[in-house]
């Protein structure tokens, strides 16, 4: 077995508040192996771009990690000083965010911004580091790069700015991209290039990512394997296809029902009845008992940990089994 380039054990991360502290991430525990690209995927407020944030060390205040571990290369990060953690974030995490504008400076050119990532984790001089820039550009599908790197932010559309940030995240050869909605503001087309240029990095580069989305168009297309979210817990996690075609976890299945199919000639989509809960008021037992049908006593007082079932993993007292959705 290959070692895993990240491992994320029980990791739980809390908000202090006047009012209590409020509980984000709750025992959330995964890896990812070299060169593979995992889906994150569930409803807003789930946690997926908080255990992104958690794992680039970003976590704003006052959050803060209050149990578990993040390892890289088998190395603990997450108690890292703030100076060392700065190292490992760009040298050996690339991040990239759902909005580019937000990410880019507006004051400075692109080439300056790549220029500076580029010799802040890499010992080249100003020279080699504009020409990797250049290299950079032209590999995530920026034409004319050598004009286009003088240029400001404000100069290119959305799906060029986005291409930017993923220059960016890829300037010092990174092991691990955490890609947080990459293509959520761009339309289909362009959403499609940026997919195919994330793949052909992790193909190339050897570079793991971890795929913040709530698209599971995206998620098909793109990632080995998915891990599902809901109010802070991971409710289910395995290959991508099994995941889709096979759920286990009965709001998996309310996922994939809402989505719909070309195939398929259906008057009405699925819906899950009900809302997340809020943070401050997490049932017990299965967070997701309240709109589960299935839901029992056990349900409603134990919780259920992360267990085989079938060919995913799904933390839940009655999964569903692969004959029910036929």
């Amino acid at each position: 077995m290959t070692q895993p380039l990240l491992e994320v054990r029980h990791l739980r991360v809390e908000f202090p508040t006047r009012r209590g502290t409020l509980l984000a991430l709750d025992d959330i525990s995964f890896d990812i192996a070299p060169g593979e690209i995992l889906g994150v995927v569930g409803e807003s407020g789930a946690g997926k771009s908080l255990t992104g944030a958690a794992i680039i060390g970003l976590l704003d205040p006052p959050g803060r990690i209050a149990a578990g571990e993040i390892r890289l290369s088998g190395r603990r990060i997450d108690k890292l000083p703030d100076e060392q953690m700065r190292r490992v974030r760009g040298r050996e995490i690339g991040a990239v965010f759902q909005d580019p504008l937000t990410s880019l400076n507006p004051l400075y050119t692109v080439g300056r911004q790549l220029v500076e990532t580029i010799t802040t984790h890499l010992e080249l001089s100003a020279a080699q580091a504009r020409a990797r820039a250049i290299e950079l550009l032209a590999s995530t599908g920026i034409p004319a790069p050598e004009a286009r790197i003088d240029h400001y932010p404000h100069q290119f559309s959305g799906g060029m700015r986005q291409r930017v940030v993923i220059a960016l995240a890829l300037a010092a050869q990174p092991k691990l991209i955490v890609a947080d909605e990459p293509t959520t503001a761009l339309d289909v087309s362009i959403q499609a290039q940026i997919i195919a240029l994330l793949k052909r990095v992790c193909k190339e580069q050897g570079a793991a990512v971890m795929l913040v989305t709530h698209d599971m168009g995206v998620i098909a297309e793109t990632c080995d394997r998915v891990a599902v979210m809901y109010a802070g817990r991971i409710a289910e996690i395995g290959p991508v296809a099994d995941v889709i075609h096979r759920p286990a976890h009965p709001y998996t299945v309310g996922l994939m029902g809402s989505i719909p199919a070309m195939d398929e000639e259906r008057e009405r989509l699925q819906q899950i009845d009900g809302a997340m809960p809020r943070l401050t008021a997490i049932p017990p037992g299965c967070a997701f008992n309240p709109r589960c049908a299935q839901a029992d006593e056990r349900c409603r007082g134990q919780r259920p940990e992360l267990v085989a079932a079938g060919a995913t993993c799904a933390a839940c007292w009655k999964p569903v089994s692969p004959e029910a959705l036929r």
